[in-house]
């Protein structure tokens, strides 16, 4: 595991005044280190721009010092019995289990383990009994994504028996394998599938499904149980025996022996959801241990603040989010900060990561490490685990390397200007509204879910990020009812509003997203298996959930591209939108910026009249993709048919653009949207002087007047 001197995270990005956050650090350095509050205005490295501007927060917090200790994580799912057994033995003992193999390693992998007993996977792909020091192995390995029936028989007598016999050949007899082990009269202790614990730790994880296991003593059952109940716990019941609790969060709602693609709900036939689908680099809560806290001030604004901890020349920078008390509202203007969306990404590696770009983080001083190079600290959702499945679940209870200001998505010749995304890329608006004094509050997502239109409701205007892509059906309905009840939304990004997650019952920080049928996506979900098991809820698109994008911001996603930008050129001369344009002279608007050099780029938004149901869309501003190749623009999946066609019946040409729109609805509500991800990377271009900053500035002064 590779040594990071320095890291930490915090226990809740989100926070209102009078709640507090814990700081969890992890540190090999001699010497304490210091910590010391920060307001966080600008994220962005470059120092052709603004660079990192933080304001000093010590009134509320003082710069303090803690003792230096290294904290440990322990990547791998599994399950472990609640409390321990103690059975004495007659004659024999007999175990069973289905698993399902999607990955061999040259360690072996454990499938069930109680006292010394252990049934596991050898290096060869074989499986294997062993009891104490001793073990037996059927020859013939088995065939990775295949389900198989193992059954164990050890007798007092020393003879044992292992045998497999692959589910999906009714004629393949089973496989079977005898020999002499010696079993202690009583075996007693925990019992565990998918690891085998020493010390609360589990190792040697097995990487793949595992379904129905089962222990008999003397011909009686003394533990059975059914995987198929409470999928969307962590805690599973038994028929006989002690509870399992999950730990590591492996994946449910998964398809099992039985799943013959008659029924694609695991609500619905739980019975062929029978599995959980074990990872050996699941990881998702380091659960350190807490080094100090904070507690919010009733006195401290809202805003983003990152605590710096340092020492012996390294550091790093913990990000969280201060929301307003509810009940006092003094800003007319809120900003919707995308935390779903950051911990969703959190930790993603790029497979076109370059080391070249090391001499970009170096030149400007920007965050040092990459998930690409640390991928033991887990990885995103658009990531593989190492059998090759897609990650699923994601959290920001471990150190998120792409949620520091200064980190740099794209590094290379690649990226033109700062290469940013989310978190640094939508401190271009922060600092936007800090160089114009507009006042504002923030709120992050998961307030929002948690509060609905209540905490939005007492604002003139909502204003989102650059990339809002990850919601609820709360979120979107408290959107909704803000617009609806006389709101200004604002939405200044592109591909957002276009996944559907989930959040787990027991706890609210672990998220999860399926990925089935269309979409720009990393992976795709298996066959069966587009239902969440957190909530039951179906997966993926909310276009597939019937919300597409378009009906709420009047445009949706419709292209992507590399991490470039172009120009918009203004379309709509009525005048009656005079004011949007109000102060700019040129009908090109934003042929520059700080992602992409362009203020329409990488992901393009547009309208569609057959996934809305909204009237009167203003044109405000258009631009089209560019077509030269090293651009590489595409249509997204949901909206191609063939090679030859696509669902509009149109030339891509007429699709593949960014729309800038706005449009009124009844009650008095407004919607104003870039279509692209680039937008805010132009508002700090020229100090804040330029006809995109311009742009902007008309729209929410006219937004907080109404």
């Amino acid at each position: 595991m590779k040594n990071i001197p320095l890291i930490g995270y915090t226990d809740k990005l989100s926070l209102r005044p009078g709640e507090t956050v814990s700081f969890k650090v992890s540190s090999t350095l001699k010497k304490p280190f210091s910590a010391s509050l920060k307001r966080s205005i600008s994220a962005d490295p470059n120092p052709k721009g603004i660079g990192i501007v933080e304001k000093d927060a010590s009134k509320y917090f003082k710069t303090s010092s803690f003792k230096s200790r290294k904290q440990f994580f322990n990547p791998g799912s599994y399950a472990i019995s609640k409390t321990p057994i103690k059975v004495s033995i007659k004659k024999n003992l007999n175990l069973s289990v289905i698993i399902f193999p999607t990955l061999f390693s040259s360690k072996k992998q454990t499938i069930l383990a109680f006292d010394n007993i252990e049934i596991y996977i050898n290096s060869n792909g074989a499986t294997s009994i062993r009891v104490g020091d001793k073990s037996i192995s059927i020859k013939e390995p088995l065939i990775l994504r295949s389900w198989y029936k193992i059954k164990v028989k050890i007798s007092l007598s020393g003879k044992v028996s292992i045998s497999q016999k692959n589910l999906k050949n009714k004629n393949e007899k089973d496989i079977i394998n005898n020999g002499k082990i010696l079993l202690n009269k009583v075996v007693s202790g925990r019992i565990s599938l998918a690891a085998i614990i020493s010390k609360g730790v589990g190792y040697n994880h097995f990487n793949g499904k595992i379904e129905t296991p089962t222990i008999n003593v003397d011909g009686k059952k003394i533990g059975d149980w059914d995987l198929s109940k409470n999928i969307n716990s962590t805690l599973i019941e038994s028929i006989i025996g002690p509870k399992l609790i999950l730990k590591n969060f492996p994946t449910r709602a998964v398809t099992g022996s039985k799943w013959d693609g008659s029924e694609m709900s695991w609500q619905h036939k739980p019975e062929h959801y029978a599995s959980i689908h074990f990872h050996e680099d699941d990881i998702y809560d380091f659960e350190w241990e807490t080094d100090f806290k904070f507690k919010i001030p009733k006195n401290m604004p809202s805003g983003i603040y990152v605590m710096r901890i340092k020492g012996e020349g390294y550091e790093d920078a913990m990000p969280f989010f201060v929301a307003p008390n509810i009940k006092k509202i003094k800003s007319k203007i809120c900003i919707l900060i995308s935390t779903f969306t950051y911990s969703i990404y959190g930790n993603h590696a790029r497979v076109d990561y370059n080391k070249s770009w090391l001499n970009r983080i170096k030149d400007w001083k920007a965050y040092p490490y990459n998930p690409a190079n640390h991928k033991e600290y887990g990885l995103s959702t658009y990531n593989y685990h190492s059998d090759g499945t897609g990650i699923c679940h994601s959290s920001h209870l471990r150190p998120l390397f792409n949620l520091r200001p200064g980190f740099i998505t794209f590094g290379g010749s690649e990226a033109p200007c700062s290469g940013l995304r989310h978190f640094q890329a939508d401190s271009h608006l922060i600092s936007w509204l800090h160089n114009k004094d507009l006042e504002y509050e923030i709120i992050t997502d998961e307030q929002l879910h948690e509060d609905g239109f209540k905490a939005i409701k007492k604002y003139k205007a909502v204003i989102t990020g650059t990339h809002p892509e990850y919601h609820t059906k709360e979120t979107l309905d408290a959107l909704c009812d803000f617009r609806d009840n006389g709101g200004s939304l604002n939405y200044l990004g592109g591909n957002g509003f276009y996944w559907r997650i989930a959040i787990h019952k027991e706890n609210k920080n672990i998220l999860e997203i399926r990925r089935p049928e269309g979409g720009i996506r990393a992976w795709a979900s298996e066959p069966g298996e587009a239902y969440n098991a957190f909530d039951g809820t179906y997966g993926g698109l909310w276009r597939r959930n019937g919300r597409a994008p378009q009906e709420l911001v009047g445009i949706g996603f419709t292209a992507q591209g590399n991490f470039y930008g172009h120009p918009y050129k203004r379309k709509c001369y009525d005048s009656k939108f005079d004011w949007v344009f109000e102060g700019i002279k040129d009908d090109q608007i934003g042929d520059f910026g700080f992602s992409g050099n362009g203020a329409a780029g990488f992901e393009l938004d547009h309208i569609d009249s057959h996934l809305t149901s909204i009237k009167d869309i203003t044109l405000l501003a258009q631009s089209k993709a560019s077509k030269d190749p090293k651009e590489n623009f595409i249509l997204v999946p949901e909206s191609q048919l063939t090679h030859l066609s696509n669902i509009k019946h149109l030339p891509e040409e007429e699709i593949l653009q960014a729309d800038m729109i706005y449009f009124e609805v009844p009650g008095g509500g407004s919607v104003f949207s870039t279509g692209s991800i680039t937008f805010c990377g132009s508002l700090p271009w020229n100090n804040f002087e330029n006809n995109i900053s311009k742009l902007l500035e008309n729209v929410i002064k006219k937004s907080i007047k109404k």
